[in-house]
């Protein structure tokens, strides 16, 4: 299967619950690669590649919520087309 990439932010109460912590134990268990760093506005940016099913599989979890500690208000998603793909899944 090809492997796609997308960017994704992600508003509410994701800052200070542990929800870059989570967003990176699930996309371990989708074998996903990417990042979940916070941002200055609040927000939560998260870079996932992989498998077309993993992507969707991650993105529905953060569109359902995320980890029970945190409130999802608002997720934004575009395609990522990197010039290389990371390695392992970090947070910043």
């Amino acid at each position: 299967m090809a492997t796609i990439c997308v960017r994704v932010w992600v508003h509410g109460r994701v800052q200070g619950v542990g929800f870059r912590y989570s967003t990176q134990r699930e996309a371990k268990q989708h074998g996903l690669s990417g990042y979940a760093k916070n941002l200055d506005d609040g927000s939560v940016e998260v870079l996932a590649c992989g498998e077309q099913s993993g992507v969707e599989a991650l993105l529905a979890w953060l569109k359902a919520g995320g980890p029970r500690s945190a409130r999802v208000d608002k997720v934004l998603t575009e395609p990522h087309h990197p010039t290389h793909f990371p390695q392992g899944f970090s947070t910043a």
